[in-house]
């Protein structure tokens, strides 16, 4: 990997500690430093353990920079951290949440990012847009998580997504987060597992054996 993966890696880590830290005016919320954490170690797994040219391609999908759709989504996580950074440092509105339910969450947020890391692990084609990667000699996955569900990625986005305000303690980045990101994430995988269905040779048959696309017995 080219060094400036590594440096925009190390920069959108620093860049999530400036909104939470910049945005409650003290460093001195172990949650934070907490979260912060678990999104380091990620990074670093990330570099260290899956394949280079699914990191390439996922930051740039098909050689191309990523759509509006991916910055708008980067621009909803950031705003809220500065949220819950207002909301826990400086104006206490929603900062309420009961710290056994802040672990709960932050461990829900490190299992949601192990998932998908594993996810990432078996399919080399786990890209950040929707598209066949016929470039890439793309097929069926069926191997660990894909063995249960159809799109483990967006499972462990939305257990994320859920988890994230709650473990820095503010509701109302929980309610931000959720409202604006999870309808992001359920369209993908609508739109995404329609698109492989009718364009990806042997993906219907996997459908047909694997019926559940986000959570086992639900849906």
């Amino acid at each position: 990997m080219p060094v400036s993966a590594y440096l925009k890696a190390g920069l959108f880590v620093v860049a999530a500690a400036a909104a939470l830290f910049a945005a409650a005016g003290t460093v001195a919320i172990p949650g934070f430093w907490a979260y912060l954490a678990i999104f380091a170690v990620v990074m670093i797994v990330s570099f260290a353990a899956l394949d280079p040219d699914l990191l390439r391609e996922r930051m740039r999908p098909g050689g191309k920079k990523p759509p509006l759709a991916l910055k708008v989504f980067s621009l909803v996580l950031f705003m809220h951290w500065i949220v819950a950074g207002l909301d826990r440092g400086r104006f206490h509105w929603s900062d309420n949440v009961p710290g056994w339910l802040q672990g709960i969450c932050l461990f829900t947020v490190a299992a949601g990012y192990a998932l998908a890391l594993w996810a990432m692990r078996v399919n080399r084609f786990f890209s950040s847009v929707i598209r066949i990667q016929t470039d890439r000699g793309q097929h069926v996955v069926t191997t660990g998580p894909y063995a249960f569900v159809r799109h483990p990625g967006y499972t462990a986005g939305i257990l994320i997504i859920a988890a994230s305000g709650p473990a820095l303690g503010s509701w109302l980045a929980a309610a931000l987060v959720v409202i604006f990101s999870l309808p992001f994430l359920l369209h993908r995988a609508i739109t995404e597992d329609r698109i492989l269905q009718v364009e990806l040779a042997g993906y219907s048959d996997y459908a047909a054996r694997v019926r559940w696309r986000l959570v086992p017995g639900i849906w």
